[in-house]
């Protein structure tokens, strides 16, 4: 003898917290791999530390001074005397609306530092900034 339990009646359906949660680690996944790819240009420097930072995130164009008061633009060693047209050259290329950032290792020379901004300044580069890290709140 068959008996009916009404479970063939039943039409599929499709449940929706499965889906949310799939939804939702795909969405982790995805700002995960987006943080990983944040492009830095420069050498590891220990940057002084300010408590007006703000981060910016753009596209820049980087300077770096080492500890041993190496010139580097974007990962390239450089001198002084060259740097200007590097930067000018790249600005050309990237918009002159492009961030340039200087950042300075927090036992380079500040003279050199001071320098470097006065010929960029010199060459008409206004807009130059210099990276420093947020200081802890006490």
């Amino acid at each position: 003898m068959k008996l009916k339990t009404g479970y063939e009646n039943r039409r599929a359906r499709v449940e929706m917290l499965p889906l949310i949660d799939v939804v939702f680690l795909l969405l982790v996944f995805f700002i995960y791999a987006m943080v990983s790819m944040v492009l830095h240009r420069g050498m590891k420097v220990d940057l002084p530390k300010a408590g007006t930072a703000q981060a910016d995130n753009r596209d820049y164009l980087n300077i770096t001074i080492t500890a041993e008061n190496k010139i580097l633009f974007n990962d390239t060693e450089t001198t002084q005397e060259n740097l200007v047209d590097l930067v000018q050259s790249a600005l050309a290329k990237k918009g002159e609306d492009s961030p340039l950032f200087i950042s300075g290792d927090r036992t380079a020379d500040l003279g050199i530092a001071v320098e470097i901004l006065d010929k960029l300044r010199s060459a008409g580069i206004e807009r130059v900034s210099f990276s420093c890290k947020k200081e802890a709140e006490k």
